[in-house]
């Protein structure tokens, strides 16, 4: 089984157990879209790295080595999406398929370098925080724009999980990170919510896209 497959399975493990410590190998193997008996001999094999505590017919851990090893590749994933973007002048929403496969490149000066010209950035273009050389990433307490109140002001911090499709809108919208947001009125039927910025007034957003726009209270 290649690297780039037991790291692509590292990260899926770090984001699975964001939510749940204890991983299912269903939930795994949704995640990496493959069969319970794939994951099973996957997860053997992690385990003989000890990236994982596995007992047969229950969930997986990962361990505190698994969790850096994870957090190394997502390093350098969200590393290169920066460089792609901040440097390159790639669009946030087409960094991500380059950076999956820049990730797995195994030299560490590459992307010291890379931090380095970009004058070590914290976070991604997506917001999201870049682990540090050890694999330590400082977790920032932003709140979804789907729980904020009327008549708030707000900064667009993050995105929490966007999708191509949703940066996209979010070009269309002028609605980039960074940017000062009123919030106007939360319609109590469907939570969508009505917001004003920049030139834009009174732009409504359904509940489903407010819940990905991580922002922080001004």
């Amino acid at each position: 089984m290649s690297s780039i497959t037991k790291e692509n399975y590292l990260k899926a493990l770090f984001f699975l157990s964001e939510k749940d410590d204890e991983i299912s190998l269903s939930d795994l193997g949704k995640a990496m879209n493959v069969s319970k008996p794939t994951v099973s001999d996957m997860a053997k094999k992690l385990e003989q790295k000890g990236w994982i505590i596995y007992t047969k017919y229950k969930p997986v851990k990962i361990t505190a080595a698994g969790k850096k090893a994870a957090a190394l590749v997502i390093r350098k994933h969200r590393l290169s999406e920066m460089f792609l973007s901040k440097v390159m002048g790639f669009g946030w929403e087409e960094v991500h398929e380059i950076a999956e496969e820049l990730e797995h490149v195994k030299s560490d000066k590459f992307f010291d370098r890379m931090n380095e010209i970009m004058g070590f950035p914290p976070v991604d273009p997506h917001g999201s925080p870049i682990p540090d050389k050890d694999g330590n990433m400082i977790l920032n307490d932003y709140i979804p724009l789907s729980e904020v109140s009327n008549h708030c002001k707000v900064i667009f911090k993050a995105i929490r999980d966007g999708s191509t499709e949703l940066l996209l809108f979010l070009n269309r919208k002028e609605l980039s990170l960074g940017i000062e947001i009123s919030v106007s009125e939360i319609e109590p039927y469907d939570k969508s919510v009505s917001v004003s910025y920049g030139n834009v007034e009174k732009l409504q957003l359904s509940h489903s896209i407010a819940l990905q726009l991580l922002v922080e209270l001004v």
